[in-house]
Parts: C-alpha cells; sequence; structure tokens
C-alpha cells in the first residue's frame, strides 16, 4: 500500500510537527474492552502509519505497561524519524483509596528511563505528566523533565488535566509544548480557561476522547453497551442520562447527512476545526473505523456549520458527570499543587 499524506500542525512553539489527526493506542490493550491480540494491534498501528498518521499516544497506565510494549513493536516497522511518540507518566496503580498520582522527580525519571525501553526507543518525542500530582510542586516535577530534555531522552513536554495556574507555572520552569485535556462536542468545559491559557502561551492542544468516549462513533455505541464494557458504569452512558444524551446522537446524525458524511467524521472535525493547534487522537481497535476517523480530516467546516453543530449539542444539555468517579480528583479543575519551600 502507498503511503498516503496527512495534513501536518505544529503543537506548540518549540518544533514538534505532527499529523493533523493522531493515534490514541490505549484501547488496543484493553480499557474500555477486552484488548485484541497483538497481531491485530500492530495491524491496526501500521495501517494507522500508512494512512498519513504519525503522532501515536499511549501511556505507562494503559495495560498498565503492555501498551508501551505493543507500540514498540509497533514502530518498528517505520523509519523512527517519521513518527512522534508521545507517552505519560504519573498514574502509579489503583488501590483502594482510588487512583494513585505520583510526580516526584525520581519517579518521573524512573518511569522516563522505562518507557524508554518498552517503546525500544532512543527519546521520547512528548514526553507527558499524566495527572498532576497536588503533593508536590509542579516546579519539582518540571525540574525533573527538563534535565530529561536535556540528556536527549525526551524531545518535549507535556502535561495531562493540567489547571490554568499549573500550566502557567509549569510553563515558566521548562517551555510546555502540548495539554492533553478532554475536548469534544459534549465535553467543552476547558474552553473558558484552559484554551485561552494555552493560547497565550503557545501551547498545542491534544484533545482526548474527541468522539465523547465512542459515544458519536456510531449507533451501536449509543444502543448497546456490553455490560462488562467499562462504558457501562460511565455516568453519561448509564439511566436516564443515557436516554437524554440519546436525543443528541440523533441531532448530530442528521446533521452528518445533511453534511455528506459520517456522524463520527462530524464530531470528529468539528474538533479538528477549533484551532490551527489542534490535534485530536481519537483511538479504535478496528479499520474501519480508523478508516473512518481518517476521512474527517477531509470534512471541511465554516464558521456557521460550526456554530449549527455546537448548538445542535450544547454542552449544557448533556448529562451525567464526564468522568468515571475514581477520576474524579484528578480533572484538571483540581490539578493544582503546592508552592514551592
Amino acid at each position: 500500500m502507498e503511503r498516503r499524506e496527512m495534513p501536518r500542525v505544529k503543537l506548540g512553539t518549540q518544533g514538534l510537527e505532527v499529523s493533523k489527526l493522531g493515534f490514541g493506542c490505549m484501547g488496543l490493550t484493553g480499557v474500555y474492552n477486552a484488548p485484541i491480540p497483538e497481531e491485530a494491534g500492530i495491524a491496526i498501528i501500521r495501517h494507522a502509519f500508512e494512512a498519513g498518521i504519525t503522532f501515536f499516544d499511549t501511556a505507562d497506565a494503559y495495560g498498565p505497561h503492555t501498551n508501551e510494549v505493543l507500540l514498540g513493536k509497533g514502530l518498528k516497522h517505520f523509519p523512527r524519524e517519521k513518527v512522534q511518540v508521545a507517552t505519560k507518566c504519573g498514574i502509579a496503580g489503583f488501590d483502594v483509596n482510588g487512583m494513585r498520582v505520583k510526580g516526584t522527580p525520581d519517579y518521573v525519571r524512573a518511569c522516563c528511563e522505562a518507557s524508554l525501553q518498552r517503546l525500544a526507543v532512543d527519546y521520547i518525542d512528548l514526553y507527558y505528566q499524566h495527572r498532576i500530582d497536588q503533593s508536590v510542586p509542579i516546579e519539582e516535577t518540571m525540574g525533573e523533565l527538563k534535565k530529561l530534555v536535556e540528556e536527549g531522552k525526551v524531545k518535549y513536554v507535556g502535561l495531562s488535566e493540567a489547571s490554568a495556574d499549573t500550566i502557567r507555572r509549569a510553563h515558566a520552569v521548562h517551555p510546555i509544548t502540548a495539554v492533553q485535556l478532554e475536548w469534544s462536542l459534549w465535553t467543552r468545559d476547558i474552553e473558558e480557561d484552559i484554551i485561552p491559557v494555552c493560547r497565550e502561551l503557545g501551547i498545542g492542544i491534544v484533545p482526548y476522547s474527541p468522539l465523547a468516549r465512542g459515544f458519536f462513533a456510531g449507533r451501536a455505541a449509543v444502543e448497546s453497551v456490553p455490560s462488562e464494557s467499562l462504558l457501562s458504569k460511565h455516568p453519561r452512558y448509564t439511566g436516564e442520562n443515557l436516554e437524554k444524551n440519546k436525543v443528541l446522537y440523533t441531532r448530530l446524525e442528521m446533521l452528518s447527512k445533511k453534511y455528506g458524511c459520517t456522524p463520527a467524521q462530524l464530531a470528529l472535525s468539528w474538533v479538528l476545526h477549533q484551532g490551527e493547534d489542534v490535534v485530536a487522537i481519537p483511538g479504535t481497535t478496528k479499520v474501519k473505523n480508523l478508516d473512518d476517523n481518517i476521512g474527517a480530516v477531509k470534512v471541511k467546516l465554516s464558521k456557521e456549520n460550526l456554530e449549527e453543530i455546537s448548538a445542535a449539542v450544547p454542552a449544557g444539555e448533556v448529562a451525567g458527570s464526564r468522568l468515571l468517579g475514581v477520576l474524579e480528583p484528578y480533572s484538571w479543575r483540581l490539578a493544582n499543587t503546592p508552592l514551592p519551600k
């Protein structure tokens, strides 16, 4: 298969350039559903690259660890300089008290070394703090990330689910290239505080779950969530909330017919049209869905189109919290850290 080209985007102002659409690898090793066989996962990664995607997103917490290993095996099939690898550290696991988040310098360094080995690469293009450790000054975490950049182990630094104050303080220590946050038609709360700060500081924006955790990916996700799927416990996929949210899906579905594309393409294109500094990272375990997502890059929307789509799915009408309860304490809204001593 001849490799296709995709529009490129500069994330941040430090020189990182990636494909306009990235690929979120998380689901390949099972989070919402069961993991898929390794060879199928590698085949999806290869298909994404051949279709023009060069930006691959993983984390040490996915699996845990197995997702990085899988991506590393997939990367062996491409020239290293042609792909941009993003991974993350900071989620130290789960216990009876919920999620454990760690941002101490020694932990960050140990995680980076381990990720390099699992990915079988010499450097990580974009290294994020996955969740913010609210007990460690962000300046201490960033100080270690800066050292990793100076040593050539990391090229660029990112933050995920960080508050506006944390982003500013981190950026003052070492330039932040990208901030990863949930952003989709049904999760718009970052538009007020976070997006303006990123744009003021010249930081790229990487929306995760741009298809609303699969809600806008197709009617199957809306109609029947398997009981063994993690989504069956998601507040927006359960009970009355789901019934209310189905109305929003139907509206988007009707609009997609008008625009001559699929609901997934329209939802994804809406995210991609939010700015020249935006790179969405939808994930999937099916080649058919991957091709559908890639088709979103070709959907052109005017300012009036974007307003019409936003009005069809008003953020205020979405029923239920955007996060599973165990993740709530680590939302960007709470992601502030103490000042350095």
